[in-house]
């Protein structure tokens, strides 16, 4: 347990076994070379909710890539860090916190995923969260921030160093997508009320709507083959996509964050 005041308010707590399936395997994905490189490999699952199903997933999502990495769950509520404790095990811990993320003897996590925890929260305050977070990072280390849908079919998260927001990902399962836009719902804190006309986030799913549109020949082949394409067309419009083909295939695109920062 910490000792002083945990930062933050508690959050309503759903959660469902998979539910961040698809962020897990892009961070296991996309920054292998991080966990294996890192000298502690202490990831941080911050506000896993009423029950310990994501900080159970994610260490074994994340020993796939560092046999030796190590979860701490941290909860604001103390009543759902007792309930966690029969789900501790080696290199699974849980620990009552907030946005100061305790850790033991001044540790730093290479990874702290914070999912479904901002929504509640004043788009204002978002910025201060972030660098707050990010000043717990080891030198290095990655802030993944973002929102899901119950049971993980959509989600869209942003990724943070030390220095601020670096990309923002929309991923789906491709069968359950009627068009981009559909991931509006799921948009970060910091980018949910921006998508309106004139904002960068709007300007970018209206673009993906209509690339997605111009790509219908290929539904005929698969909701994947008309997502990759539809990604394919952005990225030759101009849009800065910072992943590739095995990426999309998964029903992901990342893309750099100042192309949909808010404006002002």
């Amino acid at each position: 347990m910490s000792g002083g005041r945990a930062v933050g308010v508690v959050t309503r707590g759903t959660t469902n076994p998979n539910r961040l399936r698809r962020m897990d395997r892009w961070i296991a994905a996309t920054h292998a070379w991080q966990l294996r490189g890192a000298a502690d490999p202490l990831a941080v699952d911050l506000g896993y909710g009423a029950a310990p199903w994501t900080a159970v997933e994610l260490l074994g999502r994340l020993r796939r890539v560092r046999p030796a990495a190590e979860v701490i769950g941290i909860e604001i509520d103390p009543a759902r860090v007792a309930a966690a404790q029969p789900y501790a095990r080696d290199g699974l811990t849980f620990r009552h916190g907030g946005f100061e993320v305790p850790l033991p003897a001044g540790r730093r996590p290479v990874l702290i995923r914070a999912a479904n925890v901002l929504r509640q929260y004043g788009e204002g305050e978002v910025a201060a969260v972030w660098e707050r977070l990010c000043a717990r990072l080891a030198p290095g280390g990655l802030l993944v921030e973002g929102t899901c849908d119950e049971i993980g079919r959509r989600h869209v998260w942003v990724a943070l160093g030390p220095e601020g927001p670096r990309t923002v990902t929309f991923a789906t399962r491709l069968a359950s997508l009627s068009r981009p836009s559909d991931l509006a719902e799921r948009l970060p804190k910091a980018l949910i009320h921006r998508n309106v006309p004139g904002e960068p986030v709007h300007a970018f799913l209206v673009a993906f709507d209509r690339a997605w549109a111009a790509a219908a020949p290929l539904s005929a082949l698969g909701a994947r083959q008309r997502w990759v394409r539809a990604v394919r067309e952005l990225r030759e419009g101009g849009w800065p996509v910072v992943d590739g083909p095995g990426r999309w295939r998964q029903g992901e695109v990342t893309v750099a964050w100042g192309a949909v920062a808010p404006r002002g």
